[in-house]
């Protein structure tokens, strides 16, 4: 039985929770958020990048930003060029 007590300790079994301060670093959200890229999901995009050059498929259509879940809309600039702009 003793054995078996400390097997368990020995694994962290029986370690408490985390504590509700500890955060993510900074870095790890960077590092996920520059992983992410522009998804169909549906009728909508996500990980959009506001500004950036959207794809063909989603002229017209909306999208949510990968930092905020912001909308923005793939809209036609005066240059010709598509875009992701604030909706």
């Amino acid at each position: 039985m003793a054995a078996v007590a400390v097997a368990v300790i020995a694994t962290g079994l029986l370690a408490g929770p985390a504590p509700a301060h500890a955060a993510v670093p900074v870095a790890a959200l960077a590092f996920v958020s520059a992983a992410c890229g522009v998804q169909r999901v549906g009728d909508h995009w996500n990980c959009v990048t506001p500004g950036a050059y959207c794809p063909a498929a989603a002229r017209g259509k909306y999208g949510y930003d990968k930092y905020k879940g912001r909308k923005y809309r793939c809209v036609r600039y005066s240059n010709g060029r598509w875009r992701w702009k604030r909706a």
